[in-house]
């Protein structure tokens, strides 16, 4: 790296009255990435008295670590010239609040990956391990975050 220094931008908004009390002022909020055209509603987990309906910022934790693993892999994966062909993931985090303090304890991701023929598993998994070590927000984070990948090879072709 250069030693370049990347700022990203987030901006939420929240409008509304806390004067109702705990149980009844209303969660949902307004989020947007600029330069990113496309905002955010949001809310809290509905445990915490939001709304199921709208993403909260522990799926949105999640969600950032699976998306930077996919991008990580496919990076790693095109300069090794392998054929990705699809990558999917069901990640999941997990916050045990009888572990202090409040925080998201693992974050677990499970892609599939499919590929077209060509390298070993092993090498596949090498390159795997090698996109989490190059994963930005897996590096930014103090939360465990592991990998359960799947991968499946199919014949050469469309």
């Amino acid at each position: 790296m250069s030693g370049r220094v990347h700022t990203y931008a987030a901006r939420t908004r929240w409008t509304g009255s806390t004067g109702v009390g705990y149980e009844d002022y209303g969660r949902r909020h307004e989020a947007a990435t600029p330069p990113a055209s496309a905002g955010l509603a949001l809310s809290a987990d509905a445990y915490f008295g939001g709304d199921a309906e709208h993403p909260n910022p522990e799926q949105l934790l999640v969600l950032a670590a699976s998306s930077c693993q996919l991008l990580s892999f496919l990076a790693v994966a095109a300069r090794a010239r392998l054929d990705v062909r699809e990558y999917a993931d069901d990640a999941e985090g997990t916050m045990d609040e009888g572990d202090p303090p409040a925080r998201l304890n693992r974050i677990t991701l499970r892609p599939r990956i499919t590929l077209g023929p060509g390298p070993s598993e092993e090498r596949v998994r090498k390159l795997i391990a090698l996109a989490h070590r190059e994963c930005y927000v897996a590096n930014s984070l103090r939360t465990e975050v592991t990998l359960e990948p799947r991968i499946t090879f199919v014949p050469s072709g469309p």
